[in-house]
């Protein structure tokens, strides 16, 4: 019977686990060929111990309990026509069923972990779904393309988090990064995204969002002072895309300046004043300062998080991404993201040590 889950493995898992299945059943042709080819002072049917094992890795309880009752069948028709007595055929016998019913309890504890776990991921999947949602590839007339990873093992969700809406007039589009890791990373991000989204259609501009923002987050601190949130605070930046003028207006609150490719060109945008990052607005006055650039067809706007800009080699070189995007000009749009994702493993070896998000904003040049 097949172990839980493994249909779900990735190509090169699922040989490896295909592998360890034939494992046992390899160890019992092997063993029986050289016990039958060697002499009879040579005796190998010892190793047949081996054969239920080696089930427990990757064979359901009833699996392991039928290979090594496999094993034992081998074991005696091995001894057939030897000078062996009785007691020590019993004994070995009892050997085998011992080591099988040892592999079927730790295969019944390795299938209730993969068990267990499977609804873990399950449940992660549907976290995911509701608080990053997916992207749609196009909103009006702008085209997105979304790299988003978290840096824990298996984990969907990170402190990076994103959001784009089609409001009446415009596109508007978050992206942040909340300080720290772990759950209250992710809580923080999940409080952020629910004001973004309560607001967004309301608001009259970017600066107005911005604090509907602070607001949100103080609120939620307010209802749970014991909160991780109320500690936390995080970068932004948001743009806003209107339909009747090539330009784009873009907030940052802390958040590293976007990368603008207009033609061949690459260029940071520049930020005259920044913005504080969000739940830090009651340090110092804080006026949100719009910033208005061109942006027309065939205009590309990458929006990141420092797991992208501030990913490092061995030698602890940060990443360069501006020179990387300049040459990926000429690619589609569409595999800026892959490229970018490809390019910062081969780059950092293959570790990422932080959350990773990078959307990319195009407006195609076939654009009106």
């Amino acid at each position: 019977m097949p172990a839980a889950g493994h249909r779900r493995l990735p190509g090169a898992a699922r040989t490896q686990f295909n592998l360890g299945r034939a494992l046992p059943f390899l160890i019992l042709a092997m063993t029986a060929l050289a016990d039958i080819f060697t002499p009879d002072k040579e005796r190998f049917e010892r190793l047949l111990v081996a054969a239920p094992a080696l089930a427990a890795v990757t064979w359901s309880v009833r699996g392991t309990i039928g290979i090594g009752l496999l094993a034992m069948v081998v074991r005696g028709l091995l001894t057939l026509g030897r000078d062996e007595t009785v007691p020590e055929l019993l004994a070995s016998e009892v050997v085998l069923a011992v080591v099988t019913a040892a592999s079927a309890w730790v295969s019944q504890v390795r299938t209730r972990y993969e068990r267990d776990l499977s609804e873990v991921t399950a449940v992660a999947e549907v976290v995911q779904r509701v608080v990053l949602r997916p992207l749609p590839d196009r909103l009006g007339r702008f085209e997105l393309h979304l790299l988003y990873l978290a840096a824990a093992a298996k984990a969907r969700i990170g402190g990076d988090f994103y959001e784009a809406v089609r409001v009446p007039g415009a596109v508007r589009i978050m992206l942040g990064d909340v300080q720290g890791k772990g759950l209250g990373a992710v809580e923080t991000a999940s409080v952020l995204l629910s004001s973004f989204r309560a607001t967004v259609d309301d608001v009259p501009d970017l600066a107005a969002l911005a604090d509907r923002l602070d607001e949100g987050l103080a609120r939620y601190s307010g209802w749970d002072p014991e909160s991780d949130a109320a500690e936390r605070f995080a970068t932004v930046v948001l743009v806003e895309l209107p339909d009747d003028r090539n330009v784009a207006r873009i907030l940052s609150c802390g958040h590293p300046a976007p990368l603008l490719q207009h033609g061949g060109d690459v260029a940071p945008v520049p930020f005259a004043d920044p913005s504080l990052p969000v739940n830090l607005a009651g340090l110092a006055e804080n006026h949100h300062r719009i910033e208005e650039i061109p942006f027309g067809p065939g205009d590309r706007l990458l929006l990141y998080t420092d797991g992208v800009s501030e990913a490092r080699d061995r030698t602890g070189t940060f990443y360069p991404l501006e020179l990387r995007l300049r040459g990926w000009v000429r690619a589609s749009p569409a595999d800026v993201p892959e490229l970018l994702h490809s390019d910062l493993v081969a780059y950092g070896s293959g570790d990422l040590d932080d959350d990773v998000a990078a959307l990319l904003v195009s407006c195609p040049p076939d654009t009106p």
